[in-house]
């Protein structure tokens, strides 16, 4: 029997999102046309096929599933997964897969990858990510995918073909590359993890946290705590050119009926039609 996760999904140009998240509970994301997948908190059943995770931290709503995940995909015989993670938790998180490979019996075969702020990383030919640092309780970064396009240098634009061909021929490089930022994906972070890369605002989706949102809510503490509030958002209204926001990760102890009402309030118009909080 396959079990019944919850998660939400909307489509963006040509990309769909799926996933859920809610804080201290699970975070688990995929964009099936990038191959590409965010966070281990829960495994649905649907997420096995993605081959690549892109970990923010280790705590346990966003890593707790990944020997499930690596267990399904050596059961159903399928290549091992690559997971990419902060470096400074890789050991600890190779002690747990080898403590779940002796209770189980089964060998948890994955290429754990260590990455750290800067790192450039090739998922295809197509599409990249970087890594940028975010604010948290423990280690913890976020991740920006590129697409990765070959544009003609515009000294050469309006030649023929065969030119073209003959420059190539010679050894002259033609192209140029060009990155156009499709999704950063922050995780859990306190405001500094908005601000710590240019393309997070650039991004064509933004998928971010909005852990806490009334008015009471002590936003000292939150940032403590490495979390946001609606008010950090509303802060930067003016600075975001994602076409598609994603606010998620809300506390459990508030009502997501409350958070929509108090988003419809609070969101200049500039917003209102860019944003959508997250089930």
């Amino acid at each position: 029997m396959v079990e019944n996760l919850p998660y939400d999904t909307v489509r963006h140009k040509a990309m769909t999102i799926e996933g859920y998240s809610r804080a201290a509970v699970q975070s688990y994301w995929r964009i099936p046309e990038l191959k590409v997948g965010f966070e281990l908190g829960a495994s649905p059943w649907m997420f096995m096929g993605t081959q690549i995770f892109l970990v923010t931290h280790g705590h346990l709503d966003h890593m707790a599933a990944l020997p499930v995940y690596v267990a399904r995909r050596r059961m159903m015989k399928m290549e091992p997964p690559i997971i990419y993670l902060p470096a400074d938790i890789v050991d600890d998180v190779w002690k747990v897969l080898k403590a779940w490979q002796r209770l189980d019996r089964g060998r948890m075969n994955c290429e754990l990858v260590g990455v750290n702020p800067g790192d450039v990383v090739s998922l295809s030919r197509e599409h990249r990510f970087t890594v940028f640092p975010t604010k948290h309780t423990v280690t913890s970064v976020g991740y920006i995918v590129y697409d990765v396009r070959k544009k003609l240098k515009p000294e050469f634009q309006g030649l023929r073909g065969d030119q073209i061909r003959d420059l190539r021929m010679q050894g002259t490089e033609v192209a140029q590359e060009t990155l156009s930022p499709l999704v950063c994906f922050t995780g859990d972070t306190a405001p500094p993890g908005l601000d710590a890369h240019p393309d997070v605002y650039n991004a064509e989706v933004l998928i971010t946290e909005m852990t806490f949102f009334r008015p009471e809510h002590r936003k000292e503490k939150i940032h403590k705590f490495g979390h946001m509030h609606l008010d950090d958002i509303l802060d930067r209204a003016d600075r975001f050119k994602n076409e598609l926001i994603i606010l998620a990760h809300l506390s459990t102890r508030t009502h997501e009926a409350e958070a929509r009402r108090r988003l419809d309030q609070m969101l200049p118009e500039s917003l209102k039609g860019r944003v959508r909080l997250w089930n």
